[in-house]
């Protein structure tokens, strides 16, 4: 499983030693724009936060009571603007300027890789423009079925979609549009990595290119009646309309546990996650304190301070309203959501990938034109 370990927040810990030195921090920076006491103590910091639009619900349910604490805590007044975005777009946002946040945060790493080659790429700089980041929360890529006929057939993997195609069974498949959505490049990464037989990690281009990979991936999305823009779309609809509007889809964790129980309640059949087998990815939201220019110390320092207080434990346990697995290692997981009654497991035991190379994740996007169901 995915945690952060307590290693990691001593160090982290040791943004509040730099909160002693305030008052000279705040001397040394009081020319970069922040609004300054007489005595030279800023009076106000101001940090944007562009994240991805999945967590939503929970980071605005915080940020109220991280304000209220920091002000409390440090006799500042901090404001954090919020803007919420798709994962691609968010990229694009701060590669075309049109964004300038303090912080990103995509809803997995698999981004980190790709943002790098894509800012040295644009500008021509020469350094990452995101190299430290922590996760936030987590859930996991699942492939998502109705119960009666993830049993019938055996699901454990995307794999088995290929056999069950080559075999002439009818069957709806979908996923969120992977220029579109993170869920659906996840899902399209976990297609490719199943048909080269290798994890998304060690994935290369030359392996994509693979003429038996593609008539594998290309049979898997010949069976797709849907690409929308979102995960979340997918389990409402199917909840919504039944068995028969689509068999299986690629979502995140938590959305089986959005509508599992309504699926049952309306159609006497659960809607199901399976695990995959050969391992998954995991839709961990990276807290990333961008290597820009137009950031400053004291915006870092307050940063620093909002990535404390999101892995308090009882603010990782809010999350888990949410439908998300907390990313601290001592906050436990509640037994009441994450449970087969759900659709769930409550112990991921299949391996759990790490990011792809970004040239590799740009070749796959690019590949995604000639794969899909047209």
């Amino acid at each position: 499983m995915l945690f952060v370990r307590r290693g990691y927040l001593l160090l982290m810990a040791g943004l509040l030693l730099g909160f002693s030195a305030f008052s000279f921090i705040s001397l040394l920076y009081s020319n970069v724009g922040v609004p300054v006491y007489s005595d030279g103590m800023p009076s106000e910091i101001e940090i944007d936060f562009l994240y991805s639009s999945e967590k939503q619900g929970w980071i605005e349910e915080v940020i109220p009571m991280f304000e209220v604490w920091f002000e409390r805590t440090f006799n500042i007044s901090v404001s954090v603007w919020l803007t919420p975005a798709g994962s691609v777009s968010s990229i694009r946002d701060i590669l075309n300027g049109n964004e300038k946040p303090t912080v990103w945060s995509p809803a997995s790493s698999i981004w980190i890789p790709y943002m790098n080659t894509q800012w040295r790429d644009v500008t021509g700089l020469n350094y990452d423009i995101a190299v430290d980041y922590w996760p936030l929360i987590l859930s996991p890529v699942v492939l998502a079925g109705w119960g009666s006929v993830i049993e019938e057939y055996n699901i454990t993997g995307f794999m088995d979609l290929y056999y069950l195609a080559k075999e002439g069974v009818d069957f709806k498949y979908g996923h969120p549009d992977p220029l579109l959505s993170n869920g659906g490049t996840m899902t399209v990464v976990l297609e490719f990595a199943e048909a080269v037989g290798k994890r998304p990690e060690d994935l290369t281009v030359e392996d994509l290119m693979n003429e038996t990979v593609i008539e594998i991936v290309s049979t898997i999305e010949s069976k797709a009646v849907m690409y929308g823009d979102s995960t979340g779309f997918f389990g409402s609809w199917a909840a919504g309309s039944g068995p028969g509007t689509i068999d299986f889809f690629g979502i995140y964790e938590n959305v089986v546990l959005d509508n599992s129980l309504l699926a049952l309640n309306k159609w006497n059949d659960p809607l199901v996650a399976v695990y995959p087998k050969s391992g998954t990815l995991m839709s961990d939201h990276p807290f990333v304190i961008l290597n820009a220019t137009w950031i400053n110390d004291l915006q870092r320092l307050a940063a620093g301070q909002f990535l404390l207080f999101l892995h308090k434990p009882e603010i990782q346990e809010l999350a888990q309203k949410h439908g998300f697995r907390p990313a601290i290692s001592n906050v436990p997981l509640d037994q009441t959501s994450f449970n087969p009654i759900n659709g769930l497991q409550y112990e991921i035991s299949i391996p759990i990938h790490k990011s792809l190379k970004g040239e590799v994740l740009e070749a796959i996007l690019t590949l995604w034109v000639k794969v899909r169901n047209g």
